[in-house]
């Protein structure tokens, strides 16, 4: 007779919020790290790229210490409860990004504060582009197995702060070497636009793949314009459903 496994067991549950506990307590870290060195490089070299990114870092940390709190409950139920109040904190810090980053694009674009040439901004932005992807891409993971929005949610957050890294690098290398001071801010607000849209998400709830395994296993494992998880086409986080039968 067939057995319906609805999602992980609670052991399983349990490995994988303390993977999550992890991975965001190494997000923390990283980012106060982040944050201190880029906000002094920024001062030192009057940059306001720079600045922007620290502050950028310290949303980082306010992102990850929501789902560190909603987390650190050990029952696995009181975790579910802080949900909500977790992807509210996430949304706020994505629409907090989004203002910040719009108003310094528009600041530099009209000649107030273009990014100046810096070695330790150079050297911050390129490890976060080499690190933040695996920490996304860890947490994003264990948080679709383990049906958490704000996981989810929160390793969003951590990728858009390598699509950040990836624009400061630029930003500083071009007009350090092509003297393109238009770059960084015109490729900030595509930035603002996607934090934007990944805080309305967040806003509501929507992981994408992030809906309880058990949720998912009572939809038909395949349906026209979607998959096994419930996303729609063109979903970045999707991947093959792992559910079993």
């Amino acid at each position: 007779m067939t057995s319906l496994q609805l999602g992980p067991s609670p052991a399983r549950r349990e490995a994988l919020a303390r993977r999550v506990r992890w991975l965001v307590a190494a997000t923390i870290v990283y980012n106060v790290i982040e944050a201190v060195v880029a906000l002094t490089a920024g001062a030192m070299a009057s940059s306001t790229a720079l600045i922007g990114f620290g502050l950028d870092s310290i949303i980082e940390v306010s992102s990850a210490a929501a789902v560190a709190w909603q987390f650190s409950a050990k029952d696995d139920a009181l975790r579910q409860s802080r949900e909500q109040t977790a992807l509210r904190i996430i949304a706020f810090s994505f629409f907090a990004l989004a203002l910040y980053v719009s108003v310094d694009a528009i600041r530099s674009l009209l000649g107030n504060g273009e990014a100046d040439s810096s070695l330790p901004g150079v050297v911050i932005a390129a490890l976060s582009l080499a690190i933040m992807p695996f920490l996304s891409y860890a947490q994003r993971k264990a948080g679709r197995e383990l049906g958490s929005a704000s996981a989810v949610a929160d390793s969003k957050q951590t990728l858009l702060c390598t699509y950040l890294s990836a624009i400061l690098l630029v930003g500083l290398l071009a007009n350090a070497t092509l003297d393109w001071s238009w770059a960084d801010p015109v490729a900030a607000l595509f930035i603002a636009a996607i934090a934007v849209k990944e805080g309305r998400e967040a806003w509501k709830g929507d992981g994408c793949c992030a809906a309880p395994p058990a949720a998912a296993l009572m939809k038909p494992p395949a349906q026209e314009g979607g998959d096994g998880c419930g996303c729609s086409p063109g979903c970045s986080c999707c991947e093959p459903a792992q559910n079993s039968l």
